[in-house]
């Protein structure tokens, strides 16, 4: 649930600027930035790690869609229809098809943002369904059809799974599905929410983001889901074996902690918090161990950085950032050479 952009543009390969790579710390050299301007987020790699798929609002575009550059930047182009809202592209194994979550069906305009009168919100559209499409383009079906909420697809090139956040049970809870959209299975259960999982390499394991309130929180929750709205400021990163066992809370900041994924090796995890700020917009990325020890800071870039993702090499890692952004709502693309 974020921000991209639309237009064919062909971005240089520039170098950062000295201090944006100062801020980036000891893990990451090289840093690039790989789109300008615009609200550009939740970049993730193509199987040969030489594209990345994205999901940007840009120009005229009103509402997000997805894109399709190459790893340096350069053929930034639009693949989704340009109807409704769109979230959280993935490619799939054969390096030929994508995945993403689509209002486009329930009408052609964007559906309105969440009512903000309500707190900080994030708007849990029941007519998202997620869709499977060329990579160029042309749609090709509609793998969910279950009412409400069918979102934030990833997939796991070796098993060839997708795991996606849906309310077909009721709640928002993780499943799992084939590429085909057949096997569907449920893999949580607690009350509340859960979402932005992605699988381990191996695909063991699953991590994610969740937020389980319990008294007051709950019924606010439960009330909040009513008018198909959830609040992000109290998320922990929760991880288990792949099929839903053996779940575990790794964090317990209190705070907004998600976009976890697994370092190539599957022994620590890469997230954004907003730890140091608890109440605050600022997200850094953060790195731990499987079991949550060894907790180490990565950026310091002091604004909003986000959706970390290693290459399929493990040798760069590709970001969100409003990092040296012209306006307030811009969000950017940026890829580093990752220092182990």
């Amino acid at each position: 649930m974020r921000r991209l952009n639309l237009a064919l543009l062909k971005l240089a390969f520039l170098a950062a600027p000295a201090s944006l790579a100062e801020d980036a710390g000891k893990h990451l050299r090289n840093l690039r930035q790989l789109t300008f301007g615009g609200q550009n987020a939740e970049a993730y790699w193509s199987p040969d790690g030489k594209r990345l798929v994205f999901q940007s609002t840009r120009d005229k575009l009103g509402c997000d869609q997805i894109f399709i550059m190459n790893a340096d930047g350069t053929d930034q182009r639009m693949v989704s229809t340009g109807k409704g809202r769109t979230t959280c592209g993935y490619f799939l194994p054969d390096n030929k098809h994508i995945v993403y979550a689509s209002t486009h069906e329930a009408g052609e305009a964007c559906p309105p943002p969440p009512d903000r009168s309500k707190g900080y919100v994030w708007a849990v559209y029941p007519s998202y369904d997620i869709f499977l499409a060329t990579d160029d383009g042309k749609l090709l079906k509609k793998l969910t059809d279950s009412p409400g909420y069918d979102a934030e697809a990833t997939i796991n090139f070796k098993t060839k799974k997708i795991i996606y956040t849906s309310m077909a049970s009721g709640d928002l809870e993780l499943w799992e599905m084939a590429l085909d959209g057949s096997k569907k299975k449920q893999l949580t259960r607690t009350t509340g929410y859960d979402g932005g999982a992605f699988y381990s390499r191996d695909g063991k394991k699953i991590v994610w983001r969740a937020n389980h309130p319990q008294g007051d929180a709950l019924t606010r929750y439960r009330e909040l889901l009513q008018d198909h709205l959830t609040t992000p400021m109290k998320m922990e990163i929760f991880l288990a074996d792949a099929g839903g066992k053996n779940m575990r809370q790794l964090t317990n900041f209190g705070c907004a902690s998600f976009a976890p994924s697994f370092t190539p090796d599957g022994k620590r995890i890469i997230f954004a918090s907003n730890k140091h700020e608890c109440d605050g917009r600022k997200f850094e990325l953060y790195l731990m161990n499987i079991d949550g020890s060894g907790l180490e800071q990565l950026t310091h870039f002091g604004g909003f950085s986000s959706f970390p993702e290693f290459s399929p090499d493990g040798k760069k890692l590709v970001f969100s950032s409003d990092k040296g952004a012209k306006s307030r709502y811009e969000f950017n693309i940026f890829v580093a050479d990752w220092v182990d």
